[in-house]
């Protein structure tokens, strides 16, 4: 059995370590990680199945369940390995751990526990060995980790007991009725794969996956879920009120078909507390997997496995987050994306109406995913968990561990940006062609959005400003002195490739731009974060914080990342290159409210570079002190 299985103690070499601390990390060094969180998996889930053991349960017993999920590995070891390791799985065993620590709270204990029960299940229909387990049912539904979702007809709502019966690759789920009757439903659980190319019409269940799915032809230390063959499932056994499918997006990958499980029903699916199904119109679905596929291709690029590279079988789900149709229309950014040490592999985002930002979110968390594995292989650093530091993408002060984990994911999306820039860069010279350059030798912008989803300026802006704040983030981690040795060299690491990465031209308006958005967002945080005390004298990176913060909308780093061909407000002067229009029409807006930060901030960045020197030094460092004292 998988858990039973003994491991040796987990070396990383030099080169390896070396790999993941610039940013990046070849297949070799990624492959160490996931075995290290797959070991750090099951012995998780050791030490859940000894807690759960003596607890009270209606259901099938912990160790019945256990049973049950050993018979399908002995069988099927591969399939029942990737639903143990799947993200929500593993969201499922920190949320009960916490549970039986007092530290979160949730449905009745035993109905969590008996998520176990459900696993099992699943298990079994993936091995087509046979069970018959006491499960719980939430609304009348059972939810098959990896699979869908199982509804009985006319149930109460809330939290019953049921049975689980498998045979081959049947269920058959039997509970009480509204009226206490029994009742009772047969399926064939299935999952879905989203088609691949220009969307398609609904179809109806009898085109779902086999559960029971061939071997994968790729290495398993990749550990993601293949995509298995289509066949009809055709009677009684699938009726499309009784079975809901996981659907997966689809990816034809040179080592063949990938499927990448498109989570909206698995309660554990964000990361956190349980939530119920959150079920996708099949149109917010097909678009999914439009973008889906259009960021796999942008990030394809050949040439080495170095930060911002992601290749599609590293993700293990993606759960949507917020919206579960089509209108009203998806904004063209991500408003939010977010990850879990426990959950390797896993990400919740919301959907944006861009590949490109999807692109970016991916690589974003991945990054997240790789330094929690790293974390939980060696201690990085000494935090005493204060918030008190400066995070260039963060409306409020972070921990040195947040800092660290920020300046991991954003040299990632640095290398994604640095990629993008080069495919427009080469897409704008044409075939045989030299990328053509003015005068001081910087490449410029193209006039149009090329391959790589954007411009050359605009993916060098980006490229720009998160070398730079990754890099200003890495001199604070280096400076505090709270490192562990592997912490050093980890952020030592990351410190030699941005430094690199700002040796290299980028194309001059974009930097410009990006030099006065970093300034601007560090100044803003300033005034909004920080008390103005003109008779401290605390270095400006200990500063004291205002007791009425609160958070604000970051409206200009993507504001900025084009230049504005008819500016109009103050920020579109300064985004445009011209700072005396922008300070006239900062300085208006500061008649009528002198303190407003998001005006200040302007006025402050923009009379810094029309008079540039020491005085200007003086206010960007603290902004705050031009703010009147609070009252009281």
């Amino acid at each position: 059995m998988i858990s039973e299985q003994g491991h040796a103690p987990f070396r990383m070499s030099d080169r390896l370590f070396a790999e993941v601390a610039g940013g990046g990390g070849s297949a070799e060094a990624l492959g160490l990680l996931q075995r290290a969180e797959r070991a750090r998996r099951l012995l998780l889930l050791r030490t859940l199945l000894d807690s759960l053991g003596p607890l009270p349960t209606p259901l099938a017993t912990s160790a019945e369940a256990w049973d049950v999920l050993k018979r399908a590995a002995e069988l099927a070891p591969e399939p029942v390995d990737r639903l143990l390791l799947a993200p929500a799985t593993g969201g499922w065993i920190a949320h009960l751990l916490r549970r039986l620590h007092d530290t979160a709270t949730g449905p009745p204990l035993w109905a969590e526990a008996g998520h176990l029960c459900s696993l099992a299940v699943s298990a079994s229909l993936l091995a087509g060995t046979p069970a018959d387990l006491r499960v719980p049912l939430t609304d009348g539904g059972l939810c098959l980790p990896g699979l869908g979702l199982a509804r009985l007809p006319c149930t109460a709502p809330g939290l019953r007991i049921g049975r689980a019966r498998t045979d081959g690759e049947e269920l058959t789920l039997v509970g009480s009725g509204r009226n206490g009757e029994e009742v009772s439903v047969t399926v064939r659980p299935a999952t879905e794969p989203l088609p691949r190319g220009t969307a398609r019409a609904a179809t109806a269940p009898s085109t779902t996956v086999a559960a029971r799915q061939p071997q994968p032809t790729i290495p398993a230390e990749t550990i993601h879920p293949p995509l298995a063959s289509e066949r009809p499932l055709t009677g009684p056994a699938n009726t499309p009120d009784a079975w809901l499918p996981l659907r997966t997006l689809t990816h034809l990958a040179p080592s063949g078909p990938l499927a990448i499980p498109l989570e909206d029903l698995d309660p554990y699916r964000d990361l956190d507390d349980p939530l119920p199904p959150a079920r996708l119109d099949r149109a917010e679905a097909e678009e999914w997997q439009r973008l889906f596929e259009e960021a796999v291709e942008m990030l394809d690029t050949p040439g080495g496995t170095g930060p911002g590279r992601l290749v599609p079988s590293m993700i293990r789900a993606v759960s949507p987050f917020g919206r579960t149709a089509v209108l009203p229309p998806a904004p063209p950014t991500v408003l939010v994306s977010a990850s879990s040490g426990d959950s390797f592999g896993g990400m919740v985002i919301a959907r944006p109406s861009s590949a490109l930002a999807l692109a970016e979110t991916l690589v974003h968390e991945f990054q997240h995913s790789k330094l929690a594995a790293l974390l939980h292989l060696f201690p990085l650093l000494d935090d005493d968990r204060e918030e008190r530091y400066y995070a260039p993408w963060r409306p409020d002060p972070r921990h040195l561990t947040g800092l660290l984990h920020g300046a991991y994911a954003f040299t990632g999306v640095a290398g994604f940006w640095r990629d993008r820039m080069t495919v427009a860069e080469k897409d704008a010279a044409g075939p045989g062609d030299a990328v053509a350059s003015k005068g001081d030798g910087v490449p410029q912008e193209p006039a149009a959005t090329t391959g790589s989803g954007c411009s050359a300026d605009e993916a060098g802006y980006h490229f720009a400003l998160r070398r730079t704040q990754a890099r200003l983030v890495v001199r604070t981690l280096l400076a505090e002195g709270r490192l562990t040795p592997q912490g050093r060299a980890l952020v030592s690491g990351l410190a030699r490739t941005l430094d690199g990465w700002l040796r290299e031209p980028v194309p001059s308006a974009a930097l410009a731009r990006a030099r006065t958005a970093a300034a601007l967002h560090r100044t803003e945080w300033r005034l909004r974060n920080v008390a103005p005390d003109p008779g401290s004298t605390y270095p400006p990176d200990t500063p004291r914080y205002r007791p009425d913060r609160t958070a604000w909308p970051d409206l200009r780093t993507h504001a900025f990342a084009t230049r504005p061909t008819a500016p109009r407000t103050a920020d579109d002067h300064l985004a445009a290159g011209n700072p005396a229009a922008a300070l006239v029409r900062y300085a208006e807006e500061l008649a009528a409210d002198p303190a407003e930060p998001h005006a200040l901030a302007g006025w402050i960045v923009a009379r810094a570079l029309l008079d540039p020197g020491r005085a200007a030094r003086r206010m960007l460092a603290r902004p705050e002190l031009l703010q009147p004292l609070p009252s009281g």
